[in-house]
């Protein structure tokens, strides 16, 4: 895959784990089942590097939660078999950066490793395993396990509360449009769209699972990846149309009407101002008499 197209989906993972704490606390719990209230504290070490062509690019993601216990995310559009050595690379920075010292006993704390496959054609393995060999003191497995994301359904999304990875749901039909656009597979499209991206979008907003301002992020990540998937299709225009309002409309609307009760309160607060210096007034005018 051309590394521009691969940047979009590493851009979009990384701005889903940018979104409220409430949010990226409920995934952390889904992908690694924990349990992590969600008003716990998020720190994020994020690192960069330089490729071959001096371009500065975000390397891992690893997130801290309550100053304790660290997890590495790893987003893969397809398989890599060398990824495991890259995630314990990551792994071994963080802990170094972090490392303990006890009476010169030193201990690394790696942090907990996943690998999500956003797009594997082929199947995967359901973790990497990684044997460092310290010789006579023994060896040890360091496993990296995967998640592949084509194979996780909507209801699995839902009940786990990993609704930020919702958006990448749109790659569940890419291979299918790619090879025939028929009308049978435009309706799977906007069925997608429309009962399981939105509906699932709106009910998490319903339930607490995520903010406003999370659902209004989510809707703009899904049109803007519609748009790099499947707007380029001639047969797509009409669907366009419809996707457009299906996912920016609403979230129009929204925020319309903010801004309505933004100017009202605005709008009341200009009264009570005028009513305050008009009684300034008044009262002056009785000391004066």
């Amino acid at each position: 895959m051309p590394k521009m197209i691969y940047q979009i989906y590493d851009k979009m993972f990384k701005k889903i784990l940018t979104l409220s704490s409430t949010a990226v606390i409920n995934l952390i719990n889904g992908l690694f089942e924990t349990n992590y209230p969600p008003n716990s504290t998020i720190t994020y070490n994020w690192t960069e590097f330089e490729d071959n062509e001096l371009r500065k690019t975000l390397a891992d993601t690893i997130i801290t939660i309550n100053n304790l216990h660290s997890y590495h995310l790893e987003a893969q559009m397809s398989i890599d078999e060398n990824i495991i050595f890259r995630v314990f690379d990551y792994g071994y920075s963080h802990a170094k950066r972090n490392f303990q010292d006890e009476f010169h006993s030193y201990t690394l704390q790696f942090p907990e490793p996943k690998i999500i496959y956003l797009y594997a054609e082929s199947d995967i393995p359901d973790a990497y395993i990684l044997t460092l060999d310290f010789g006579t003191q023994g060896s040890f497995e360091y496993k990296v396990p995967t998640m592949n994301y084509q194979k996780i359904t909507t209801e699995e999304l839902n009940q786990k509360k990993m609704i930020i990875l919702i958006p990448f749901s749109l790659l569940k039909l890419r291979n299918t449009l790619e090879k025939e656009r028929s009308p049978e597979n435009l309706v799977r499209l906007q069925t997608l769209i429309q009962n399981d991206i939105i509906h699932s979008i709106d009910n998490n907003l319903r339930v607490g699972n995520i903010t406003m301002d999370d659902a209004r992020k989510l809707r703009s990540l899904t049109h803007k990846l519609y748009s790099h998937l499947y707007a380029h299709y001639e047969e797509m225009e009409e669907l366009n149309e419809m996707t457009d309002e299906s996912l920016l409309l609403d979230i129009e609307i929204i925020e319309k009407k903010h801004e309505q009760e933004i100017a009202a309160l605005q709008e009341e607060l200009k009264r009570q101002q005028e009513e305050v210096i008009r009684l300034k007034k008044q009262l002056e005018e009785a000391h004066r008499s």
